[in-house]
């Protein structure tokens, strides 16, 4: 165990090392607070989680599943009580937890009248509150809430090492998959005639959500995974029309968020999920003025245009 742990530190500090190569030829005011190991870390994690979310962000919003990884993010809260009661790992707790909600909100969905988003929320309100029960009933909950809601300054190795091995696993799937997750999210009827399990592909999609989140919320909280599932993806739908272009742009916002974010919180000395998320909405509010076709701006100018040349 203690060769694989070392074997593993070492793949992190070769991406570090990798990283550092590009750091280093920012300016010196900006590379200065990365020249810190704490500060290395930080920002691999950041990045990490910011391009498997905006990864993911695409279909995310295709799917209108913004709800869904707000409520797997809520619905872990009790796996990581009962987890840290029995002396479990953290990730364990947390990933049954909230794949037994994914497949709860299935099962209501499929098998009654409710709709999918009131399908979430019973089940998100639910796990919330059973965890919200437990905690109280631990002398540690501060313990717990700090874990639950992150601290990407103070990550560590093993949990930096888990958020490498699931980012690599997410681009792997979706890198294999494109295709069949492609046809699944425009057209599930055509997929189903082709011959593709769609059942397969629409939980193991949220499977994949659901480990994505669970990995990143020890390291940076709630509020960040679910923003970085929701926004990368959201400004790049403003702004390109395909979905391997919108997959691009996502992950590349979600990354340039994360690092801008990062720098702002050690400049001005603030919460780093906070200004990260913070820079991410920015990003999407530029897009949602001033994207070429479906931008406010553009759209005015358009109205105006109308008027005059008739």
């Amino acid at each position: 165990m203690e060769r694989l742990h070392d074997i593993g530190v070492g793949i992190v500090d070769a991406f570090i090392g990798l990283m550092m190569v590009g750091v280093n030829l920012l300016p010196e005011a900006l590379a200065e607070p990365f020249q810190y190991a704490f500060m290395q870390r930080a920002l691999l994690t950041a990045l990490l989680v910011g391009g498997m979310c905006g990864l993911l962000s695409s279909y995310v919003i295709l799917k209108r599943w913004s709800l869904l990884g707000d409520a797997i993010s809520h619905a872990v809260l009790p796996g990581v009580a009962i987890a840290y009661l029995l002396n479990f790992p953290f990730f364990i707790g947390a990933l049954v937890t909230g794949a037994l909600t994914s497949v709860g909100i299935g099962v209501i969905e499929r098998h009654t009248r409710i709709k999918s988003d009131a399908a979430m929320g019973l089940m998100f309100t639910a796990a919330f509150a059973l965890g919200i029960v437990i905690i109280s009933q631990i002398a540690t909950s501060t313990h717990l809430m700090h874990i639950l809601f992150g601290n990407v300054l103070g990550v560590r190795y093993p949990a930096l090492m888990l958020t490498l091995a699931v980012g690599l696993v997410s681009l792997l799937t979706v890198a294999l998959y494109y295709k069949e997750l492609l046809l699944y999210v425009f057209d599930p009827v055509q997929a189903r005639s082709l011959g593709l399990n769609t059942s397969v592909i629409h939980y193991g999609l949220i499977l994949l959500l659901t480990v994505v989140i669970v990995a990143s919320l020890e390291t940076v909280g709630i509020i960040l995974v679910v923003a970085m599932l929701i926004t990368p993806g959201a400004t790049a739908y403003l702004l390109v029309n395909s979905l391997a272009a919108m997959m691009l742009l996502a992950t590349t916002i979600g990354m340039l968020s994360a690092v801008i974010g990062l720098v702002l919180a050690v400049r001005l000395d603030v919460a780093s999920g906070g200004a990260i998320v913070l820079v991410v909405t920015g990003f999407f509010l530029l897009a949602f003025l001033f994207a070429p076709q479906r931008g406010v701006v553009a759209r005015w100018f358009r109205r105006r245009r109308i008027p005059m040349a008739g």
